[in-house]
This record gives C-alpha cells, sequence and structure tokens, in this order.
C-alpha cells in the first residue's frame, strides 16, 4: 500500500472502533467489498478454511476468518465471533478485531476494530448485489428483520436505486420502530406487512435474520424482484423457501460457503438445484457473466459473508486512519 514503509516505521498501527465509524463510510465499504468480489472471481483473493467453535464457555461461538487478496495485498484475520449474553452487559453481542500483515514480510501490520465494519462490510455486499442485479426500476424496498444490522442494510441499499416505499416484516414487532425511524430520516415512506404482502409488493428484498426456517415463500415472490439473502451464514441457518431457488437465478460471494452454510445449502442437499447454477457475483463485476437478463427475472444473492469482506474494509479503515493522524501505534 501506498503508505506502508512510512506506517511500519511508527510501529504497528491500531485503529479504533470509534475511529472506524469516524472514517469509513459506505461509499469505501462499497467500493472495499465490490473490488474483492472481482478479484475472487478472478482468483487472485482467496479465503482460507473458517475455524467456527463453541468454547464451552458462556454460550459462545468463536473463530477465525481469513484470506490474502493479490490485487489489493492485503493479508490477514478476523478473530472473534458471538457471546448472547453480552446485551445484559451494554456490549454488542457480536465482537470481533481484524488483524493485518504485511504480505511481503509477514510482520504485523495494524489491529483494527472488527464490530462496526462487520456491519458495515455485510451492508455493502447487499448494495453490491442491488447494484448489478436488481431492476433500475426498483421502487419498493422490502426489508425481513428489523435488528440492529437490519438498520445498516437499510442505509446502503437507499443509495444504489430511487425507491420510493419501505416495507418491512420481524419476527419481533417492537423491534420494527427503530427501522421505521431510519426509513423516516432518509425521507421514505414506511409500512409494517404481513410477509405475504411484502412478497406483493416489494421489487427489492433483504433478508437479515438469524432464522433457522423458511420466513419467505417461493409463492410470494413476483417477477423481477431481487432477493439479498444476508443472513444464512452456519449451517441449518435458513430465511427462504428453497423451492425459490429454483425459480431465481442464483448468485453468490463464495461458492463453497454458499452450498455448504449459505442459503443455497437446503437447495443444493435436497438436489433441486446444482452447484453449477450458482454464480459468483465477482464474474458479474467482472463482465464475465451476465447478471440481470429481463424485467421478469428473478435474481437471489447468497450473501454467506466472507474473511476477505472483513480485511479490504479493514485494510481501507486503517489506511484512512494512518493518512489522517487518527491511528495510534506500538512496537512488538
Amino acid at each position: 500500500m501506498s503508505n506502508s514503509n512510512q506506517n511500519n516505521s511508527k510501529g504497528v498501527s491500531v485503529v479504533s472502533e470509534e475511529v472506524c465509524q469516524q472514517i469509513m463510510g459506505r461509499t469505501e465499504a462499497f467500493t472495499a467489498v465490490e473490488s474483492v468480489f472481482a478479484a475472487m472471481a478472478k482468483n487472485t483473493a482467496y479465503n482460507f478454511p473458517v475455524i467456527r467453535e463453541a468454547i464451552g464457555h458462556a454460550d459462545a461461538l468463536y473463530g477465525f476468518k481469513s484470506g490474502f487478496d493479490r490485487d489489493g495485498m492485503v493479508l490477514g484475520l478476523k478473530s472473534g465471533g458471538y457471546w448472547p449474553g453480552n446485551i445484559q452487559k451494554d456490549l454488542t453481542n457480536h465482537q470481533s478485531t481484524v488483524i493485518l500483515f504485511d504480505p511481503d514480510t509477514g510482520k504485523l501490520k495494524s489491529l483494527v476494530g472488527g464490530n462496526y465494519l462487520t456491519a458495515v462490510r455485510t451492508a455493502a455486499s447487499s448494495a453490491v448485489s442491488i447494484a448489478h442485479l436488481a431492476r433500475k426500476d426498483a421502487k419498493v424496498l422490502g426489508m425481513v428483520g428489523a435488528g440492529h444490522q437490519s438498520t445498516f442494510q437499510l442505509r446502503a441499499a437507499v443509495e444504489q436505486r430511487n425507491f420510493e416505499k419501505v416495507v418491512c416484516w420481524n419476527f419481533h414487532p417492537e423491534q420494527i420502530p427503530n427501522l421505521a425511524a431510519v426509513a423516516e430520516e432518509l425521507g421514505l415512506p414506511f409500512e409494517s406487512v404481513t410477509r405475504e404482502e411484502l412478497g406483493a409488493q416489494a421489487d427489492v428484498i433483504i433478508t437479515i435474520t438469524s432464522a433457522f426456517e423458511a420466513l419467505i415463500d417461493a409463492d410470494w415472490i413476483k417477477p423481477g424482484t431481487h432477493i439479498a439473502c444476508m443472513g444464512t451464514d452456519t449451517k441449518g441457518k435458513q430465511e427462504v423457501d428453497a423451492k425459490l431457488l429454483t425459480k431465481a437465478t442464483v448468485f453468490t460471494d463464495e461458492l463453497a460457503q454458499s452450498i455448504s452454510i449459505g442459503e443455497a445449502q437446503h437447495a443444493v442437499a435436497q438436489g433441486i438445484i446444482k452447484e453449477s447454477e450458482i454464480t459468483p457475483i465477482g464474474d458479474v463485476i467482472n463482465g464475465a457473466k451476465p447478471g440481470r437478463s429481463s424485467d421478469t427475472e428473478i435474481t437471489l444473492f447468497d450473501g454467506t459473508g466472507v474473511g476477505l469482506q472483513d480485511l479490504a474494509v479493514a485494510s481501507v479503515a486503517a489506511e484512512l486512519a494512518e493518512a489522517k493522524g487518527q491511528a495510534t501505534y506500538f512496537n512488538l
């Protein structure tokens, strides 16, 4: 990177959660995620095998996502997991830190707070799918899920199309006002609806839940809809009817994760779609494969979340913090 020699002389940079929130915007995250998806499709960026374990304490899941992006010269890992009891401690349930290394030497480069960046990069991923796959005239955005992550999703999505309305369904209705407040801030009419009504109205649907059962029936989705399934990232999780993947043209961030822990796992396991029928979105970004082919086609993006997304946004955050004098430094 352009500043690496100068910054390495100062030692290891540390970029806090607070600084990440100040300097890392949606535009920067979108560009970083789009670029790394393109690199993955060219096989110049590689995700290493994911490690994820229940640690047998505090009901926590803990693990590592890592990889190397040769195009961006970014090497590192995200370490962290899910602590369900954190909400009682006024802490975010998801806790993570991104650790970046110098690809030329293996030396530690940066420690970057990963909580805010995880939310931003996940929202950027669905936004990239909307930019490349949704109909240009999409007017109604459907949100399935109204938790913490949904507000990031909404803000990123509305920058990709001229939406005129937001409709929402959530398993816990008491959370919906949080998302409604963001829509109001964005100047968009907002309506809480049934799942069937959401399918009937929405031109773009984002599912962002932790469900282990299909919340959206295949028959509820109208022709021309784009669906971004962003919540399924573990074996057993599911947000939409597996049959929907037979009616849709399916795209993903990474094939291996899509068929094993992503939304496509169920349709593939049932033998109703094949791995060869799923297209990495990086191929669409690179122009190697077509995206949407008609205004009546249903498109579905299986956003499983990959370590390279975390490394991409953390690398940009570190560069920005170092350039703006907002990083701190230490020597090992």
